[in-house]
């Protein structure tokens, strides 16, 4: 079974310098209907401009993972971190028992990003911060695994049994993924167009999946973007 989250139908909210929608329930957005999937609690997709962004702020018992489509976003926390994320670069922070963390964009350009939390296996984690590059190339034609517990295949470590895939496709290509029994997935597409066993997806459109043993994603467009979790 494939439920089809719309693009147009997210929460979305503008506020001059951030023009950002969510996916799920979030802040000010409530929707009883989607408060999350599994263990996937946020996604938001951000659009940054130029020289803004979220001052020092907290979070507790989370994994946040910021993936950044476009542009740059300098990250700052209270565990000593200071490092600038770019295009194809995944990181992942534990919030656990708490962290301070700043967010700004690039000085000079708008920085678009997908800001993802996970509901942690357990709370009062050790909070904790890694950060790794997964080239174009990596991601090109295959689902490469980007996040996952234990941090699999040079992917980074969160703490839950999740495991998240990114891909590229150029038109006509196609990648099949197997969910084991009693396995769910969401996907998100981020650019282009995707077919996921025979129902299309938009930019911007996200798709719930359970009951299902076989993912087949057909990109019907060049620079076909997503990401696929792989959740229990």
């Amino acid at each position: 079974m494939l439920t089809i989250r719309r693009s147009n139908e997210r929460g979305h909210a503008n506020h001059g310098w951030l023009d950002t929608n969510f996916t799920f329930s979030f802040a000010d957005y409530y929707d009883s209907q989607h408060l999350g999937f599994r263990d996937l609690r946020v996604i938001n997709e951000d659009r940054i401009e130029p020289a803004q962004g979220f001052p020092t702020h907290g979070h507790r018992d989370m994994e946040i993972i910021t993936y950044v489509i476009d542009g740059e976003l300098s990250h700052r926390d209270s565990m000593g971190n200071g490092e600038a994320i770019r295009r194809h670069e995944v990181q992942r922070m534990t919030a656990g028992t708490g962290v301070l963390h700043s967010e700004y964009s690039s000085p000079t350009d708008k920085t678009h990003l997908l800001q993802i939390w996970i509901l942690p296996e357990k709370q009062n984690l050790q909070p904790g911060y890694e950060q790794k590059m997964f080239d174009a190339s990596e991601k090109q034609g295959k689902l490469r695994l980007i996040a996952s517990r234990g941090g699999y295949d040079g992917s980074v470590h969160i703490n839950q049994d999740v495991k998240l895939y990114a891909s590229i496709l150029s038109a006509g290509d196609e990648v099949k993924h197997e969910l084991a029994e009693g396995r769910h997935a969401w996907i998100q597409l981020i650019s282009g167009s995707l077919e996921v066993n025979g129902e299309k997806l938009e930019a911007g459109d996200g798709a719930a999946i359970s009951s299902e043993n076989t993912l087949t994603h057909s990109s019907g467009a060049d620079d076909t973007e997503f990401l696929l979790f792989d959740l229990k």
